[in-house]
C-alpha cells in the first residue's frame, strides 16, 4: 500500500486507538481532511467551532485515553489551542492538527490570509510550542514519518498534547509507509535502581509514622495507577481520601474511603481526619488555589510524601524516571501480610455519623430547589454512567454525589474554563456510546458553548443536560460579586428546538417544581435518539454551603497584597 502523508497520519491516529477524531473545515485543512476520510478505522466527528472541536477531543480523551483535533491556520488553531491548554492542564494526550500555508510561501514575503498579515507565519508553532509536549511543522513529505511518529509518541509519553502543523500541499503527497507502531507506543520502564531505592524509602517512611492517610490526587489516571491503589489500600489499610477533581479515580464503596479533601469543602469528617493524621501519602495530587481552599488545605512539609507521575519526593530526597503505579505496587507488596496500618480508617469510624440527605422542598409543587435536583441526579447514577460537573457550583452538588464502583466523575479544575464541559461531554459521549450520560452546568457557563448540543443532536447521543438557571454566574458571585456577573436569560428549553430543525431529536423541558422536573426525566430516560436538556430553575442564592465557604477562601487569596 502506498502512503501520502495524510493517510500515514490517519493510519497512526487509528494505530493509537483513535475511532474517531474531531474536525472544524478550513481551506488550509480541505485536503488533509480528504485524506483522513480514506481511513475507514477513524470516523470524522464535526464541531460546530474549534474551540469546541478542541474540548470534545479533550474530552474524547478523558474516555479513550487520547484524541485528535484537525483544523485550519491560524484563526481555527488558535482558537483551538485554548482547549489544548485544558489538555495540558489537565494531563490529556490531544494531537492538535493544523492545515498551513503552502510550502512555496514560506520565505516568499507573502502576506496570506488568515494570518496576522506580517510574512511570519512561524508565530502559531511558537504558541504551540508553549501549550504542548510537542510541536512540529511539516513542510516536506520526507520529514513527515518522523516529526508525526515524534508528535504522537511524545504525547502518549507524557500524557501532554501535542501539535502537528502540515502545509496544505504536502497533504496530499507520498511519503514512506509506517513502521511498526510499537516503536511509536512503547514507554521506557521505571528505572530500576530509582524505583527499589524509591519503594525502600516510602515503605519506611509509612512505617515509622502511626498514623498515616492515603490523598489520591487528578494525575493518577494519566499515571495509569488507580487499580494499584486499591492494591495499596487493601495491603496498608489506612482511611483513603479523594482530592475534589480525583472524585471517583478510587471506588467509593471500597471500605478504605472516606471521602473528599478540601478544606472547609471536604465531604463529613474528611477534614478532620486528614488534621489528626500524622502523615499523608499523596499520589498524583496537584496543589494549586482552587484545590487547597485558596492555601488553606494544602500537605506539605516533612509528613508528606509527593508521588508524582514519575517523581517522588520525601525528607528532602527526590526519585525520578520511576513510574507512579510501579512504585504503589511496590510499596503495596512491602506491606502484604503485615498488620494494618489503620489508625486513621479506626478513628474516621469513631468520629463519623451517618450524613444525612439533603430535605430538598417539602411538596412536589413548591419552587424547585437545588437540593432536589442533586437527589434527582443521584437516583439516576448507575456503574455506567458518567457525570461531568461544570466550573461552579456544579463541583460541589456532583461532589456529593455517592457512586457506585464503576461511576465516573469528570472535572476540569486546573484549567476551570467556564463552558468546558458541554463540548467535553460531546467528545466523552462519542467516545463511549454504551455508557449513561449526565452533565451539570450552569446558565452562565453554558452560553459559552452551547452550540455543541447541536452536535449531539446531529449524532442522537442521549445526553441528559440538568442546566441550572440561577440566572448569572454563581461561582463569581460567591467569590466577587458585581453587576459583571449577570447574564440574559435565555429560553434554553425552546433552544433545542432550533438545533433540531427538521430532522434531530432533542428534547427541552423547564422545570420549576419537583414535580415538574421528575416529569421532564422521565421524558429524558426514554428518549434514545438525542439529547434532552431540562433547564431546572433555581433562585440565584441557592447554592452549596461549600461554595459559599470555598468562594470565601478563594477570595481571600487573590486579595493578598503585594510581597513587601
Amino acid at each position: 500500500m502506498s502512503y501520502t502523508v495524510g493517510t500515514y497520519l490517519a493510519e497512526r491516529l487509528a494505530q493509537i486507538g483513535l475511532k474517531h477524531h474531531f474536525a472544524v473545515a478550513g481551506d488550509y485543512n480541505l485536503v488533509l481532511l480528504d485524506q483522513l476520510l480514506t481511513n475507514k478505522n477513524c470516523e470524522q466527528v464535526y464541531c460546530c467551532n474549534e474551540l469546541n472541536c478542541g474540548f470534545s477531543a479533550e474530552g474524547y480523551a478523558r474516555a479513550n485515553g487520547a484524541a485528535a483535533a484537525v483544523v485550519t491556520f491560524s484563526v481555527g488553531a488558535i482558537s483551538a489551542l485554548n482547549g489544548i491548554g485544558g489538555a495540558y492542564a489537565e494531563n490529556l494526550p490531544v494531537i492538535l492538527i493544523s492545515g498551513a500555508p503552502n510550502s512555496n510561501d514560506h520565505g516568499s514575503g507573502h502576506i496570506l490570509h488568515h494570518t496576522i498579515g506580517t510574512p511570519d507565519y512561524s508565530y502559531q508553532l511558537q504558541i504551540a510550542e508553549k501549550l504542548t509536549c510537542a510541536a512540529v511543522s511539516i513542510i516536506s513529505p520526507d520529514d513527515a514519518p518522523e516529526k508525526i511518529d515524534h508528535a504522537i509518541r511524545t504525547a502518549l509519553r507524557e500524557k501532554k498534547p501535542a501539535y502537528i502543523e502540515i502545509a496544505c500541499n504536502v497533504s496530499g503527497m507520498p511519503c514512506a509507509a509506517p513502521g511498526p507502531i510499537s516503536a511509536v507506543i512503547d514507554v521506557p520502564p521505571s528505572n530500576h535502581a530509582a524505583l527499589q531505592a524509591a519503594i525502600k524509602a516510602v515503605s519506611a517512611f509509612i512505617e515509622k509514622h502511626e498514623k498515616p492517610i492515603i490523598l489520591v490526587g487528578s494525575k493518577v489516571r494519566a499515571a495509569g495507577a488507580e487499580q494499584a491503589i486499591v492494591r495499596l489500600a487493601d495491603a496498608i489499610g489506612c482511611a483513603v481520601g479523594t482530592m475534589a477533581a480525583a472524585k471517583s479515580f478510587f471506588p467509593e464503596d471500597h471500605p478504605s474511603y472516606v471521602g473528599t479533601y478540601w478544606g472547609s469543602a471536604s465531604t463529613a469528617h474528611v477534614n478532620e481526619i486528614f488534621n489528626w493524621a500524622d502523615s499523608t501519602l499523596a499520589l498524583g495530587c496537584v496543589f494549586n488555589d482552587y484545590s487547597t481552599e485558596g492555601w488553606t488545605a494544602w500537605p506539605k512539609g516533612a509528613s508528606v510524601v509527593n508521588a508524582d507521575k514519575e517523581v517522588t519526593k520525601l525528607d528532602g530526597q527526590s526519585f525520578d524516571s520511576i513510574h507512579l503505579r510501579d512504585l504503589i505496587d511496590g510499596v503495596a507488596e512491602h506491606f502484604k501480610g503485615k498488620p494494618k496500618k489503620d489508625a486513621t480508617m479506626v478513628q474516621f469510624h469513631r468520629i463519623a455519623t451517618k450524613q444525612l440527605d439533603e430535605a430538598g422542598s417539602t411538596s412536589g409543587t413548591t419552587k424547585l430547589a437545588r437540593a432536589d435536583i442533586q437527589k434527582a441526579v443521584q437516583g439516576l447514577i448507575t456503574p455506567e454512567t458518567t457525570i461531568f460537573g461544570e466550573t461552579g457550583d456544579s463541583w460541589f452538588n456532583v461532589l456529593r454525589l455517592n457512586l457506585p464502583r464503576g461511576a465516573r466523575v469528570e472535572y476540569e479544575m486546573q484549567w476551570g474554563h467556564i463552558g468546558w464541559s458541554v463540548p467535553s461531554m460531546f467528545g466523552y459521549a462519542v467516545g463511549t456510546p454504551e455508557r449513561r450520560h449526565i452533565l451539570m452546568v450552569g446558565d452562565g457557563s453554558f452560553q459559552l458553548t452551547a452550540q455543541e448540543v447541536a452536535q449531539m443532536t446531529r449524532r442522537k447521543l442521549p445526553v441528559i443536560i440538568f442546566l441550572i438557571n440561577n440566572a448569572g454566574y454563581t461561582i463569581e458571585v460567591e467569590i466577587h460579586d458585581g453587576p459583571y456577573n449577570n447574564i440574559k436569560n435565555w429560553n434554553y428549553a425552546a433552544l433545542i428546538e432550533a438545533f433540531n430543525a427538521e430532522d434531530g431529536h432533542g428534547k427541552g423541558l423547564r422545570a420549576t417544581t419537583p414535580d415538574e422536573l421528575s416529569a421532564a426525566i422521565k421524558t429524558a430516560l426514554a428518549n434514545h435518539d438525542g439529547p434532552t436538556l431540562i433547564e431546572c430553575v433555581i433562585p440565584r442564592d441557592d447554592c452549596t454551603g461549600e461554595l459559599i465557604s470555598w468562594g470565601r477562601h478563594v477570595a481571600t487569596a487573590n486579595a493578598r497584597p503585594p510581597a513587601k
